[in-house]
């Protein structure tokens, strides 16, 4: 076969020189990528980036017998604080501090801002080339993320992750990512991370924290993803209260338990699941003011989650649709809601109040919250997406009520 003229095009892997994969923690943490470690809030997944981070600074044994270290460290943590959380903890690990640096805020003006990713990756590096850093943590990545990035979106997700990919190739310092898990149960354990799935499709290795199923106290911290190597096995660990009050991570040994074990569902998880999804999905949108209702549902098809679906989430968060003046309809959260408070419970009457005459429901949504299985049947009828029985004195739902009725010889 002829070779091609122009040998200014592509690279020949004859001229790439092969290099073996270094890990800072061997089989779960490798240097210069992306780690990302996922788990429910309250089960240890702060505590063991802290309890990683020191043995990295003191050169203390990792669990599993292999050391590295001393090396530096930079923290990026946007929900425990530095004088009661963060340096309690790391002090009750054995920490060597003038090795960890905390990097949240840049100056803007005269205040400060949260860092943000991808934006302030030039400060980041700063950060790491202070204190020869061979771990960056950055808890959680939500926080962090830049405003015009929306999690949900793979494309939106990828544009900020692979500069910080790069940043971390190029520094050979690991990166580890924290994250929440989402609300869905059962499936594919890498999906049940937060976001969009192309957070862990940029990372080269995930982990999981979730509690041991056979005994409460306990957390298991199982491997999720693994490119560059077998899995490392999983490991047991629980939470002790140390001399100076902080949390400690304590390591029990290995477990036999998969990340999919640890995050089983029951049987009847898969309908949940997707709804759930869904909740977060709309929460996140409409969290920091109302959306556009034709952007809400590109957004929601973009994220895989169904029309029929995300309209249920709707109809449980008890979303408020609302006509603007050049006929297009905008999503709006209760109030309660938007600010951060409880729920309204499934089926529960609302607390918005009558509806005037300019609230109507958007072309094909039905006004009715119907209770699964009853279907209106017997003495069990439907009750209204508003709080009325039946529908009755609703003006939304109630073809009888005075401001829906047309007066003779008049309009509506």
């Amino acid at each position: 076969m002829p070779r091609a003229a122009n040998s200014s095009v592509g690279t020949l892997l004859s001229e790439v020189e092969p290099e073996r994969v270094e890990w800072l923690w061997l089989g779960r943490v490798p240097l210069g990528k992306l780690t990302v470690l996922d788990g429910d809030p309250g089960l240890g997944k702060s505590a063991v980036t802290l309890d990683i981070a020191a043995r990295v600074s003191a050169d203390l044994e990792l669990p599993g017998g292999e050391r590295y270290g001393p090396a530096g460290v930079v923290l990026l943590s946007a929900e425990d604080g530095l004088a009661d959380t963060i340096r309690p903890r790391l002090d009750a690990a054995g920490a060597d501090t003038e090795r960890v640096l905390a990097l949240s805020t840049v100056p803007e003006g005269k205040a400060e801002r949260m860092i943000s990713i991808p934006r302030d990756l030039a400060v980041i590096e700063r950060a790491v080339m202070r204190v020869a850093a061979a771990l960056v943590v950055v808890d959680p990545l939500m926080a962090f993320l830049s405003g015009d990035t929306n999690s949900h979106k793979d494309q939106d997700v990828r544009r900020a992750l692979a500069p910080l990919a790069a940043l971390a190739e190029k520094t050979r310092a690991a990166v580890l990512i924290v994250r929440h898990l989402n609300k869905a149960e059962g499936g594919n354990s890498l999906y049940r991370g937060g976001g969009s799935i192309g957070i862990i499709g940029a990372a080269r290795s995930g982990l999981v924290v979730a509690e041991d199923p056979q005994d409460p106290e306990r957390r298991i911290l199982a491997p999720n993803k693994n490119n560059l190597s077998r899995p490392a096995p999983s490991l047991v660990f629980g939470m002790e209260t140390a001399e100076n009050g902080a949390a400690r991570v304590v390591w029990h040994g290995q477990s036999d338990l998969s990340a999919a074990q640890i995050l089983e569902s029951p049987a009847d998880g898969e309908g949940k699941s997707a709804l759930s999804e869904a909740k977060e999905f709309l929460l996140d949108e409409l969290r920091d003011g109302p959306m556009a209702a034709k952007q809400v549902k590109k957004n929601a098809r973009e994220a895989d989650v169904s029309e029929r679906t995300l309209k249920r989430a709707k109809q449980e968060l008890r979303v408020r649709s609302e006509k603007e003046s050049d006929g297009s309809w905008t999503w709006r959260l209760p109030e309660k809601e938007a600010k951060g408070g409880q729920s309204p419970a499934v089926g529960h009457v609302g607390t918005l109040g009558p509806l005037g005459k300019g609230a109507n429901p958007e072309p094909g949504e039905s006004p009715y919250l119907w209770e699964e299985g009853q279907g209106g049947q017997g003495n069990h009828g439907p009750e209204c997406n508003h709080g009325y029985r039946g529908g009755v004195g609703c003006y939304l739902c109630d073809p009888r009520h005075p401001y829906r009725l047309k007066p003779e010889g008049g309009a509506a």
